[in-house]
């Protein structure tokens, strides 16, 4: 698949961010290479045309840094996601280093970062994380390679992904492992959610895992991908994944059983969606 490249400018390098544990968020490109079928980030772009080619473009924000410079001398610290609407380290970021200068000036000034990527080249930047201002999450949705090149087609691996994690954990750095989108009826099995703890169990990783967010645009990219491996499924999947359901409580407390039993801590990403508890 071929991707569209561009550079843009941004106004601010630190938006403030609502997610737990989060004081600000950093993205240094519009779009992600990585072209995840599930991914519901394009909703908050609010435009129809990036929801719809989603994978299909990357916007690098060419003055990030020099605007990063101004706002860390001024406003308050606090915990910065790296990235919350695009993989910080997609194939693009190997050139530009986008990421790299940001979150140098980041630790620079003493602001923890909060790191989240399906990607291995955030090892090239190993020399800046350090454990006391770092931590580092990976993305997996199931261990199973073929599933995941059908769901996540622009993205590495899920053996490298685990790679990354045991490597950080190696170093002393806090890991986590993001477990979602959970899509019932497609990754929710009980041996593809114990592969994917088993991998936090052995990097020391707390498990953060999320149902499938049915935002704007989404069906129509992930809708093909179900019709192809669980035909029914897309129609069937918006009661199955609605806050509160039935089906929701049954995964998290399979999630919660399997983390239980291997000594895992987990919680899930959004704490008001209800738990098995």
């Amino acid at each position: 698949m071929s991707v569209e490249y561009s550079s843009i400018t941004c106004k601010t390098a630190l938006s403030p961010c609502k997610l737990p544990g989060l004081r600000y968020s950093l993205n240094p490109y519009v779009g992600c290479e990585h072209g995840c079928k599930y991914c519901y980030s394009p909703s908050t772009l609010r435009d129809e045309w990036m929801g719809l080619n989603w994978g299909k473009f990357v916007r690098a924000k060419q003055n990030i840094a020099e605007v990063l410079a101004r706002e860390v001398k001024r406003k308050p610290k606090g915990t910065v996601g790296v990235s919350t609407v695009c993989d910080p380290y997609q194939p693009l970021e190997a050139k530009l280093e986008l990421t790299r200068k940001c979150i140098e000036m980041l630790s620079k000034h003493d602001f923890p970062v909060s790191i989240q990527t399906k990607s291995r080249l955030v090892l090239r930047d190993a020399d800046l994380i350090d454990p006391e201002k770092f931590d580092v999450g990976v993305t997996i949705t199931t261990m199973d390679r073929g599933m995941a090149g059908l769901l996540e087609p622009g993205a590495p691996p899920p053996n490298v992904r685990a790679q990354v994690l045991e490597e950080f954990s190696s170093r002393g750095v806090e890991t986590w492992l993001f477990l979602g989108p959970i899509i019932p009826g497609l990754n929710d099995a009980e041996e593809n959610l114990k592969q994917i703890i088993e991998v936090a169990a052995r990097t020391k990783s707390k498990v953060i895992y999320d149902r499938l967010n049915l935002k704007q645009w989404v069906m129509g990219r992930l809708g093909s991908v179900l019709e192809q491996e669980r035909p029914g499924l897309a129609e069937r999947l918006p009661a199955l994944v609605r806050e509160g359901s039935e089906p929701w409580r049954q995964i998290c407390s399979k999630v919660e059983t399997i983390c239980g039993e291997l000594g895992v801590k987990c919680e899930t990403a959004f704490p008001s969606w209800p738990s098995a508890q």
